[in-house]
């Protein structure tokens, strides 16, 4: 039996699980950060407890003014703007990658909260199910 399933009122029946999704590759040249969206979008759809988190390259995906015309892709990051209609308005960047790019939260295209490496590692550590890309 899947803990989604009933089990006659057992602990774990249609518990809602935390999610945090954390983005670390840079939004155009592989399939992860469009991919990755379109899974934090599915769980939310599953209405569980759905955050993402934003390290090391995976900023840039929510970097104001993309412009991908030269690489013949699409920018996809105005579909982060989706994201509260799927009740998804848990967003942390790190500090530390922000400041590395040069990146301020100011510089984003949706809110995020700004945490500090170590308060990012203690924010995964209460999830239920941390997946990196």
């Amino acid at each position: 039996m899947s803990e989604f399933e009933n089990d006659a009122g057992g602990e774990s029946a249609g518990r809602i699980k935390k999610f945090m999704f954390v983005n670390r590759k840079a939004p155009y040249g592989t399939i992860y950060a469009l991919e990755g969206l379109e899974v934090v979008l599915i769980a939310a759809a599953f209405d569980q407890d759905v955050s993402l988190a934003f390290v090391d390259d995976g900023v840039y995906q929510l970097a104001k003014g993309q412009q991908t015309k030269a690489l013949e892709i699409k920018n996809f990051s105005p579909a982060y703007r989706a994201l509260e209609g799927y009740d998804v308005e848990k967003l942390y960047a790190e500090r530390e990658s922000l400041e590395a790019r040069g990146l301020a939260a100011e510089d984003l295209i949706v809110p995020v909260e700004v945490l500090s490496s170590t308060e990012l590692a203690e924010l995964m550590a209460v999830q239920d199910v941390v997946i990196s890309s």
